[in-house]
């Protein structure tokens, strides 16, 4: 349909280069968890791609104050927005918490729901890049999907993670520590399911 005034789609290419930085802020975090030598230098890494994040959230908002006509609700650019910041927000956290107590060894917990953040950031870019043309995708849906079976996953391993500390003789300090850094491991693919959610109720609506 013609349109006297045409849409900014850029959001739409804001996202997917956003995305692109959660897989790399999703790397360092691996890189971290599987290798805690050096954390403070790790930590850094990844707080400077945490900072590049909030300018990417920055210029989305920028965008949108001076857009007049938006592809999809204005509402839900910033609400994508800001839960895609809150993606990386958690992987900072879940960096910080290894070194503010001074953890120095893993657990495969750790590394399984690691390799999990790994997987769902990869499919969150192909999430944005289908979003972009939502209206003949056929790979969209099936993203949301993988999507959520990657956080249920996630919420399992997570489950059985804390079990564990509890189960098992564990000194209540260190069951303290872990059950922080799992729980912000499995907020982090939380944030993710939050974000394909958004987008799934943003297709029922154009599409």
């Amino acid at each position: 349909m013609f349109r006297l005034i045409p849409r900014e789609d850029k959001f739409y290419d804001l996202f997917i280069a956003f995305s692109r930085n959660i897989l790399d802020a999703a790397n360092m975090l691996r890189n971290f968890v599987y290798d805690l030598s050096d954390p403070e230098e790790k930590l850094k890494e990844i707080k400077y791609m945490e900072t590049e994040c909030d300018k990417k959230l920055h210029v989305i908002f920028k965008e949108l104050n001076k857009t007049f006509i938006t592809p999809i609700d204005r509402e839900d650019i910033y609400m994508i927005g800001k839960q895609m910041d809150e993606i990386v927000d958690f992987i900072e956290a879940t960096a910080c918490r290894f070194v503010i107590f001074h953890v120095n060894t893993s657990t495969q917990e750790a590394r399984l729901l690691t390799d999990l953040i790994i997987e769902s950031a990869r499919q969150f870019i192909v999430l944005m890049e289908e979003f972009k043309s939502m209206n003949k995708s056929e790979k969209l849906i099936p993203t949301i999907v993988e999507i959520n079976r990657l956080e249920e996953v996630g919420d399992d391993i997570y489950r059985k993670a804390v079990k564990r500390l509890f189960n098992e003789t564990v000194p209540v300090l260190d069951v303290i520590k872990w059950r922080e850094i799992y729980e912000h491991l499995e907020n982090t693919l939380d944030a993710m399911e939050d974000v394909a959610n958004t987008v799934e109720g943003v297709v029922m609506k154009h599409v």
